[in-house]
């Protein structure tokens, strides 16, 4: 049996063309390697964009590369092991995305060993996927916001997403009408409240953004707030029907398994490295299969195009969608060694030529 024999990683700050925020001006992106007892490397890393990257490091060099040595590296069949050992600092969150730059570096050391990619070593289903135009974008001034909705159309995107949230209802309505007549009645609006209402105002701001049609609501609520998701998916649903979208701040499958079961969204929405890599991923994935809900990889679309590609769909689900955030992925920000391995033009979301994970970080 071929075992992990060493774990390595390495913090780097990779800065952002254009902040998300006055203290949002990096990504921190840890790149590991592991090595396998026949000589088989491979690459993976963690990430978040601004909090505890020191600490995600920490927490693989001190935690988990000395109780990874010696388990089995064949793809997942370390996880939940190392979860568990990790679980005296917490079940998810810093735990997770620490644990996911082992995952993601044994899935690339399989890939390559097998000589061939991730979706080779999966199972490709798709040839191409939908891509949706994203951004950071609630501190944009209206023109910026206008300006960028014009740069999705030009890009081929047939559907995008904006964030929500602004103390008056009113100016989001203004904004979402402004981007609306952009992108016209056909495209997709997305719209994303990042965790900032209660329950009644999340309802009085829906009731007023329902006249831009939003495809999905994302995150209206705080994603602990399993209570508050079932009673507003009630709500809507008697309503605007809006769907429930969730999931980049839920970090194991055991909480995705709550909200799908309490019918509190329709949509889920996991992040590969918060969740704890790939195989975690695949296992919520075939989670939302299972209650016919939609899932659309959050963020990280080089990887998440990778994943997308293989997903399996629901009967009646959509299929899945790849957010591509302006000026925020690894290849457009110089961070990859080489090109990236998926490539998104008009719309759609394609693989490029490469081993394993392909995504080695400078």
């Amino acid at each position: 049996m071929t075992t992990i024999a060493g774990l390595h990683s390495r913090l780097v700050r990779v800065p952002l063309t254009r902040p998300w925020g006055a203290d949002v001006t990096s990504i921190g992106v840890i790149a590991t390697r592991v090595v396998c007892s026949d000589g088989a490397e491979g690459w993976g890393f963690s990430w978040t964009p601004q909090i505890g990257a020191e600490a995600v490091q920490a927490l693989l060099q001190h935690d988990i590369a000395a109780t990874a040595v010696g388990r089995p590296a064949a793809p997942g069949q370390a996880w939940q092991g190392v979860w568990e050992h990790l679980h005296e600092a917490g079940g998810g969150g810093l735990t997770t995305i620490a644990l996911a730059g082992l995952d993601l570096a044994l899935w690339d050391a399989a890939a390559r060993a097998a000589g061939g990619s991730l979706t080779d070593l999966i199972g490709r289903r798709r040839c191409a996927v939908r891509a949706y135009g994203s951004g950071v974008n609630l501190h944009y001034p209206l023109e910026d916001l206008v300006a960028q909705a014009q740069r999705w159309v030009a890009a081929g995107f047939d559907a995008v997403k904006v964030k929500v949230g602004k103390p008056d209802v009113a100016e989001d309505l203004e904004r979402l009408r402004a981007v609306r007549e952009v992108i016209g009645p056909d495209r997709a609006l997305m719209i994303d409240a990042n965790q900032r209402w209660d329950l009644d105002r999340a309802t009085r701001a829906l009731d007023v953004l329902a006249a831009v049609t939003p495809a999905w609501i994302e995150e209206p609520l705080r994603a602990d707030d399993l209570a508050g998701h079932t009673e507003l998916a009630r709500r809507l649903a008697a309503s605007s029907g809006v769907p429930i979208a969730v999931g980049e701040n839920l970090h194991t499958g055991y909480r995705f398994a709550e909200y799908l079961r309490a019918g509190a969204a329709q949509i889920v929405q996991p992040n590969i490295v918060r969740v704890g890599g790939i195989t975690p991923f695949l296992r919520i994935a075939e989670l939302a299969a299972g209650h016919g809900a939609a899932l659309h990889p959050h963020l990280l679309p080089e990887l998440s195009g990778q994943l997308a590609l293989c997903l399996p769909t629901a009967p009646g689900a959509a299929e899945p969608l790849v957010e591509d955030v302006e000026d925020a992925g690894f290849g457009a920000l110089g961070a990859l060694e080489g090109p990236s391995p998926v490539a998104i033009a008009g719309g759609r979301a394609t693989e490029v030529a490469h081993d394993g994970l392909g995504l080695r970080l400078r």
